[in-house]
């Protein structure tokens, strides 16, 4: 079973890809959304967020308090580095456990979509890296639209993130999200490469 990440920055359109490649019976671990739903469930990393950002991190329902820690964690990049720290670790021993789990169901392949393959040094554990990339202008709306962002707020977390350029020249595949490629033609072309190269071995 081949191990393969998705990334690209915020607003690329990772999310929308991974769902063309759920409908080829691809299981796909959402690394993100893995960490907000550990962020809530594991006590360990609960008692870590909540001495680096105070009471507020968690509503009084127990959910977390997103906004608070975002506002914190966008404005210092020291409690952003530590919160990464934290979470980091957990996402990753979370998802060796599923990848056992879907290497038992017998996939082909799985992908592990999340937003910092490159920069959390993940991407050494996986055999392929797909890069899904847009313009810029196209993704700053795209988050504008789907977060309530201002086009300043995106622009600063997009900063935050490892340059477009750098992901695409490391990646051993790039699916192009920017209107005019159809996706769907992208994902198989890339499905039919990756099937290829199982039979090869």
């Amino acid at each position: 079973m081949l191990r393969i990440g998705i990334t690209g920055g915020i607003g690329s359109g990772k999310t929308t890809v991974c769902k063309i490649f759920e409908t080829l019976q691809i299981p796909i671990y959402y690394a993100d959304d893995r960490a907000k739903w550990l962020m809530v469930n594991s006590p360990t990393l609960q008692n870590g967020i909540l001495q680096l950002f105070g009471e507020k991190a968690y509503t009084s329902e127990g959910s977390l308090n997103r906004a608070h820690i975002g506002s914190i964690a966008f404005s210092s990049p020291a409690k952003l580095q530590k919160l990464n720290a934290l979470v980091h670790p957990a996402v990753f021993v979370d998802g060796e456990n599923w990848q056992q789990e879907q290497l038992a169901l017998g996939a082909p392949y799985t992908l592990k979509e999340a937003a910092l393959i490159y920069e959390t040094g993940s991407y050494k554990t996986l055999d392929k890296v797909i890069v899904v990339t847009a313009p810029e202008g196209l993704r700053i709306d795209r988050v504008i639209k789907r977060d309530g962002l201002t086009a300043i707020e995106v622009k600063d977390r997009i900063a935050r993130q490892l340059p477009e350029a750098e992901k695409v020249e490391k990646a051993d595949f790039v699916i192009q999200n920017d209107g005019t490629h159809s996706l769907i033609k992208q994902v198989l072309s890339i499905h039919q490469e990756l099937l290829a190269l199982l039979e090869d071995d």
